[in-house]
């Protein structure tokens, strides 16, 4: 059964077959009914998304319910997230929490920095910015991008720690090197404002493209300002 997630995986990825998002679908499928919980998350995102199946927020609830019940502690996160929107379940922001905290207990770093949103935003939670900036510090160590994104924001407003622009530029900059968007925008609006770096309106403009490019609004947006206002480029 673990062969046939793996083998689903490069189905699904095109890695050394041609990419078959339905031929993924059955081989998750056939994991899972063996009793592999990755296969019954793999299948979960899959009904989530709609690839390779139609789109099912129930059935996608089904299963990563029995993953996280199987121990798969990135079932345990999802299965928070559908909570947390409300997809295929009623919104239920406490039970995000206890979903969040399972899996972040269990080793999972997308759960921490998920349960840390939550207490920076009181949803659930009594609002804690110091529990969220223990939780967002944990995610980052852990290698969880986001986690050091909204710990820089956490650094960049003194919410929770002590205000402190060039420690959230080091982290905007550790996000944005490792492909979190909104770090490599909120880096570049450090160097555009020049908080905590000098001011470099062509490191701004950089950084706002790569944004951008990866598909986050806030770059373009801010792109466009750049390139109205002449700051780094050629006004146009």
């Amino acid at each position: 059964m673990f062969g046939c997630g793996t083998l689903g995986a490069m189905y699904a990825n095109g890695d050394g077959v041609e990419k078959n998002e339905q031929k993924a679908a059955e081989l998750y499928k056939k994991a899972c009914d063996g009793g592999k919980m990755l296969g019954c998350y793999d299948l979960g995102v899959m009904y989530t998304k709609g690839n390779g199946v139609e789109k099912d927020f129930s059935k996608a609830v089904e299963l990563l319910k029995k993953a996280c019940d199987g121990g798969n502690m990135l079932g345990c996160n999802n299965l928070g997230v559908m909570y947390k929107y409300g997809n295929g379940v009623e919104k239920n922001f406490s039970k995000a929490v206890q979903l969040f905290k399972k899996a972040c207990d269990g080793g999972d770093m997308l759960g921490c920095g998920n349960l840390g949103t939550m207490y920076a935003k009181g949803d659930g939670v009594e609002k804690d910015f110091s529990k969220a900036v223990q939780l967002f510090k944990k995610a980052c160590d852990g290698g969880e991008m986001n986690g050091c994104y909204n710990l820089g924001v956490m650094y960049s407003n003194g919410n929770g720690v002590e205000k402190n622009k060039q420690k959230a530029v080091e982290l905007y900059k550790k996000a944005c090197d490792g492909e979190e968007m909104h770090g490599c925008s909120n880096l570049g609006t450090m160097y555009a404002n020049g908080n905590g770096v000098e001011k470099d309106f062509s490191k701004a403009v950089e950084l706002y493209k790569k944004a951008c490019d990866g598909g986050n609004m806030h770059g373009c947006r801010n792109l466009v300002v750049m390139y109205t206002n002449g700051n780094g480029v050629e006004k146009d």
